[in-house]
Parts: C-alpha cells; sequence; structure tokens
C-alpha cells in the first residue's frame, strides 16, 4: 500500500473542472488532477434516468486527506450530492510515487 488514492468527481462544466483542478493542485491538497471529457454520464436521479454531459476529474492525493479534499470539493462543487469516490493506489512506477511523495509532503510544510 502506498497512502496515495485517486478520488474522482465529475462536474457539468470544463471550466468548473478545470477550476477546481487548479484549486486543488494550488491548495496542496492533490499532487495532480486530470481533467476529462467531455464525457457523457447515465444515472438515476429522483426516481428518473438522466442522461448528462460532464468532465471527471482524476485527482491524485494522500489517503489520510480524503476527508479534508472531500470537504474541499462540496465547498465549490455546483451539484447536490457531487460523486466524490476514491480507489487506492496500490502500485506505480517508482519515480511516479517518488514524485507523489514529494509534492504531497510538501503541503505539511505549507501548514
Amino acid at each position: 500500500m502506498t497512502g496515495f488514492i485517486q478520488i474522482a468527481t465529475t462536474i457539468d462544466d470544463e471550466g468548473g473542472a478545470r477550476m477546481l483542478a487548479h484549486h486543488l493542485v494550488a491548495g496542496h491538497w492533490a499532487a495532480c488532477v486530470q481533467v476529462v471529457g467531455p464525457i457523457e454520464s447515465t444515472y438515476q436521479w429522483e426516481g428518473r434516468v438522466e442522461t448528462a454531459r460532464e468532465w471527471q476529474c482524476l485527482i491524485k492525493a494522500r489517503e489520510d486527506r480524503f476527508a479534508d479534499i472531500a470537504a474541499a470539493i462540496r465547498e465549490i462543487h455546483p451539484y447536490e450530492t457531487p460523486e466524490i469516490v476514491a480507489v487506492p493506489i496500490s502500485m506505480g512506477s517508482d519515480k511516479y510515487l517518488a514524485w507523489l511523495h514529494e509534492v504531497l509532503e510538501e503541503k505539511n510544510h505549507h501548514s
């Protein structure tokens, strides 16, 4: 286990996705946020099947910061119930994992 996670969220606007990515990286919550899209999401909402065009944000972060990052996302996210899910990064290239460690440990120096 590396102690790192990838958090996924989706948002309805490319500009909003870019703003969220910048907010999380500039605030040292995340080492990297990849914005993917547009994508098409189909989901249940209030008893109906909905389809929406969205942008996905893939957030690389420390596992122990999930609750703080989720709160930061909810604070600026326009959805009533945004997707905020995380999966562990169980393996990765040595250099990439070292970079994540270096960048995310800098957060301790800025707190």
